[in-house]
């Protein structure tokens, strides 16, 4: 991978990672109901989830999902159904004595899931494919399995970076949501993105 396939990768993964979206959301909104440490195992589920996203996509599991509308909605349909419930459990907590794991719980494991039916996470893992694996500066790589194990782990790093980024803010504004009213409508606001998120992901 040349120096200007680099570049555009490393931008392009910026802006996509760093942009508002369903794990982003969920890490702030932990990050401010659980506390960091609490958040950490969303964290690292992320960019576990993702790689394996990633090299799917990469060795033939995009395509099949491209091939198959009926699979492509499936997953539309989980994921938008995943993201109301979360949104429901969210905009209920009003206070942080009142959050607990049955309010907002995404457990690691849930978090690899969620990639899995997160649209984002597919455009991203599905455009990554067919712009740097399978291509090389316009021309079919010679070498697509290396560029796949580039591409994960630099993704690996960012899909981290931005949630923890995320949880660290929600933290930061922890104590202070903690008076009168002001969590439960952060709360609210927060299950409205995801809502508008859940949305948009059944139109694209």
């Amino acid at each position: 991978m040349n120096a200007t396939e680099l570049t555009a990768l490393l931008a392009f993964c910026t802006a996509m990672s760093f942009s508002p979206g369903p794990n982003t959301t969920l890490s702030t909104a932990m990050a401010a109901n659980l506390g960091l440490r609490r958040t950490l195992r969303f964290c690292l589920a992320v960019p576990a989830g993702w790689t394996l996203l990633m090299a799917g996509s990469g060795l033939g599991l995009g395509a099949l999902v491209l091939g198959l509308p009926a699979l492509r909605w499936a997953v539309k349909l989980l994921g938008v159904a995943y993201l109301l419930w979360l949104a429901w459990k969210l905009a209920r907590a009003g206070q942080l004595a009142q959050v607990d794991e049955s309010k907002l719980a995404v457990g690691f494991w849930q978090g690899v899931s969620l990639q899995f039916v997160n649209i984002k996470a597919w455009m991203l893992a599905l455009t990554l494919t067919a712009g740097w694996v399978v291509n090389a500066s316009g021309q079919p790589a010679a070498n697509p399995l290396e560029r796949l194990a580039i591409i994960c782990a630099i993704m690996a790093v960012f899909a981290f970076s931005s949630n923890f980024s995320y949880a660290l803010a929600g933290s930061l504004l922890r104590q202070w949501l903690a008076q009168g009213r002001r969590l439960l409508w952060f709360n609210r606001a927060l299950a409205l993105v995801l809502v508008t998120t859940a949305g948009w992901m059944l139109f694209v």
